[in-house]
């Protein structure tokens, strides 16, 4: 996998470069600021990007920003957020730019250097990994809109997992309950959401962006 890492403090981006390369990754490019990240992208066309939050120069938001242009400007680059911090503004941005291939991890709760490679992995094969705390403060800092209120709060449950990138059997294992049961709240969920069947659109990253955006 070829990867482009940003992150502003020097430890921890050799650190990443060398566990990524030690694993067999090729790290195109290792830079500390936005400007720097989306030049390497446009240069190196990676199959992900590894972003942190802030970088300079105000080491705010700089990083999720960048992320948002690359998403825009190489729709076929994977990009996981690997940060501190949640920027919920940003994060349902970058969500709403297209939730195939995108990740948005807390590096405190990253426990297992096994499940940061797997989560690259995914995004690199298209798949959204989010971090539960990352799904919970976006859910929190967004106001409830109309259809979401008309879910149920088991509907919710679902929802707030569907979010977290699970699968339905994997949903149905966290709540203990058939996979049939699950396979009928979702189809009440996109029922709720006015999200009919279609050959062009994914309804459930769909969903989920609702859920988030609300």
């Amino acid at each position: 996998m070829r990867i482009v890492i940003a992150e502003d403090a020097a430890m921890l981006r050799d650190g990443l470069r060398m566990l990524l390369t030690a694993r067999g990754h090729d790290v195109v490019a290792a830079v500390g600021d936005g400007e720097a990240l989306r030049a390497a992208v446009a240069e190196h066309e990676p199959d992900v990007a590894v972003v942190d939050v802030r970088m300079p120069p105000s080491h705010t938001d700089e990083g999720l920003r960048a992320a948002i242009r690359i998403r825009r400007d190489h729709p076929d680059v994977g990009v996981l957020v690997f940060s501190q911090y949640v920027e919920t503004r940003y994060a349902a941005q970058l969500l709403a730019e297209g939730a195939h291939g995108v990740g948005y991890l807390l590096k405190e709760r990253v426990a297992d250097v096994a499940d940061f490679l797997a989560a690259l992995d995914r995004i690199a094969d298209g798949e959204t990994v989010l971090d539960p705390e990352v799904v919970t403060q976006i859910m929190g800092a967004s106001r409830r809109v109309e259809t979401l209120a008309t879910l149920s709060s088991r509907e919710r449950d679902v929802l707030a997992l569907m979010a977290e990138g699970r699968s339905n059997s994997a949903i149905a294992s966290a709540l203990f309950l058939s996979y049939g049961s699950v396979e009928k709240h979702v189809s009440q969920i996109f029922a709720k959401l006015g999200l009919p069947p279609s050959d062009h659109d994914h309804r459930r990253v769909l969903a989920v962006l609702r859920h988030l955006q609300a």
